[in-house]
């Protein structure tokens, strides 16, 4: 009797939350489709019957890796996938005429970058139709590396981009374990197979091999930005990617933006290069993420500084990891 009270108390308690009881509200339940498949959701349309011609926004925002991130309830998705996802999707459209690159992320793998920034430029080739980039927050290192395959790359006026470079962050527990005397030896078939490993000093030999690889993703991440950014000499960018970030205004002077603007702006050049005066501004998204205006998919604020950038495995400092990515200030 007594355990049937206790459940009843805990059942009615249940319900009370559930159903909004208390100064603070409650739980909204509501049902979740088994299809996951991407939904358009119309933020924006300008007025008049018959709109058909659509403006995509689409988000690269937070850290760009190649790996499904863990959710409360699941693990997210995997930044490239979703990404590519949302281009197919466009491609498919022919009612898609532009794009709109929002962009809020201080870089991250250079693989994952590398394949968002390959992906991007596959899907203008096809479309031919006019992609524009605009940088909000931060348009960092690999997040910048993507910017450069659009046509035209806008800087909200207080932004941060550039970082144009390749950092590969390593360390050595060796000292600490000596003095705690511990040891470690790796059984390895060459010489180089223990390359970086934290349970050894950094040695000369590592240090050149990692160096050689660094130097060519650097070269790698030149290149895409002369391709984008023609109008810089060479010379003259070999200077500016020192790793540096910049200011939207000094981006601007330097050559590494087009111009300073905001959202509403990025769509009104893409309508003009698109040659259409009306349009609906649309976004993709997974049931149940509504979206209630074309600002709606702004990530979380990021923390940029390298101990505190949370994501397992991207700063794993028990192996080397080569990275577009800005990790200050």
């Amino acid at each position: 009797m007594k355990t049937t009270k206790l459940f009843a108390i805990a059942a009615l308690m249940a319900a009370c939350v559930l159903s909004g009881c208390g100064p603070s509200g409650g739980w909204l339940i509501r049902p979740v489709p088994a299809d996951k498949t991407l939904e358009e959701t119309a933020v924006k349309a300008d007025p008049g019957l018959f709109v058909f011609d659509k403006v995509l926004i689409l988000d690269l925002d937070g850290l760009i890796v190649n790996d499904r991130g863990g959710g409360i309830f699941g693990p997210d998705d995997n930044p490239v996938s979703l990404f590519i996802e949302k281009l197919d999707r466009a491609q498919a459209d022919a009612s898609v005429k532009a794009v709109v690159l929002r962009i809020n992320s201080p870089g991250g793998g250079v693989t994952a970058s590398d394949i968002m920034h390959r992906r991007l430029k596959e899907f203008i080739a096809k479309r031919k139709i006019p992609v524009i980039a605009i940088i909000e927050d931060v348009g960092a290192s690999g997040g910048y590396y993507v910017a450069c395959a659009a046509d035209r790359i806008l800087a909200h006026p207080t932004s941060i981009t550039g970082s144009i470079g390749v950092i590969v962050q390593t360390v050595s527990f060796a000292g600490t374990m000596e003095k705690l005397g511990i040891t470690a030896k790796a059984v390895k078939s060459g010489a180089m197979k223990d390359m970086g490993s934290p349970l050894k000093p950094l040695d000369d030999k590592d240090l050149t091999v990692i160096q050689g690889m660094v130097d060519e993703y650097y070269k790698r991440f030149v290149d895409v930005v002369a391709a984008g950014r023609p109008g810089i000499k060479r010379d003259e960018l070999l200077k500016l990617a020192d790793g540096r970030v910049y200011s939207a205004e000094q981006a601007k002077t330097n050559g590494l933006v087009d111009e300073l603007g905001y959202v509403d702006d990025a769509i009104a050049m893409a309508k003009a290069r698109a040659g259409i005066t009306r349009a609906k501004v649309v976004m993709y998204n997974r049931p149940l993420g509504y979206r209630a205006n074309f600002y709606s998919a702004a990530g979380l604020p990021t923390q940029f500084n390298l101990v505190n950038i949370s994501v397992p495995g991207l700063l794993d400092l028990t192996r080397p990891r080569f990275l577009y990515l800005w990790t200050g200030p």
